[in-house]
């Protein structure tokens, strides 16, 4: 098995010779969401693709496996539901849908005129019922990946940096010369004080 542990996003950067010479995977949503997965390309090599945790793979998408080969990763066309507005609809009533699903944490994928999400008769009703065209078709589901995936830019160890929580600065112990010091009070130690000799007078008492 051949492993793959790298990912150029949209194969940004290299060559269109080098893109067309690269072999092809044809994969749907649920494959394409996990950093881990065995996978047989069109050469008929399989692959263990091994990327950094959260890393989601995209159509268009290049994988570089161990001995520098490429492979090209396309959408695979997979069940959804395809979801517009009616010719008396408006593009808010999209963003309204879009929301409520949101709210049931949906992947939800958006366009400028529809949305597509994966089949639930359920939601499917629920977005009739809102007054939306739902159709279920075949093609490929590109949905969101949220602000902080790593879609873009993977957060996870293998970065390069970190993000340390941030934590109160330590102070240095403040120092108590006494009978059980450990070191000698010489003038170089510290901001050394120097003694001052203070006369103590006797008072007679006062006689009414």
């Amino acid at each position: 098995m051949l492993q793959v542990s790298k990912i150029i996003a949209q194969g940004a950067g290299l060559a269109p010779v080098l893109l067309k010479r690269a072999s092809t995977i044809e994969i749907d949503w649920d494959l394409r969401q996990k950093s881990r997965f065995d996978v047989t390309d069109s050469l008929g090599r399989r692959l263990g693709v091994f990327l950094p945790r959260g890393t989601l793979v995209r159509g268009g998408d290049v994988l570089v496996a161990e001995d520098g080969s490429m492979i090209k990763v396309i959408a695979a066309a997979q069940p959804v539901l395809r979801i517009t507005c009616p010719t008396d609809g408006t593009p808010f009533d999209l963003t309204r849908a879009a929301y409520h699903l949101g709210n049931r944490h949906v992947p939800i994928e958006l366009k400028p005129d529809h949305l597509k999400i994966e089949p639930d008769h359920v939601l499917a009703d629920m977005l009739r019922a809102m007054n939306l065209i739902v159709h279920e078709v075949e093609e490929a589901f590109e949905p969101e990946g949220g602000a902080y995936s790593a879609a873009g830019h993977s957060h996870g160890h293998a970065d390069g940096h970190g993000h340390a929580a941030a934590t109160a600065p330590v102070l240095p112990k403040a120092h108590v010369h006494g009978p059980d010091c450990n070191h000698g009070h010489d003038p170089t130690h510290g901001d050394a004080i120097k003694p001052v000799a203070i006369q103590i007078h006797k008072h007679k008492p006062h006689s009414h």
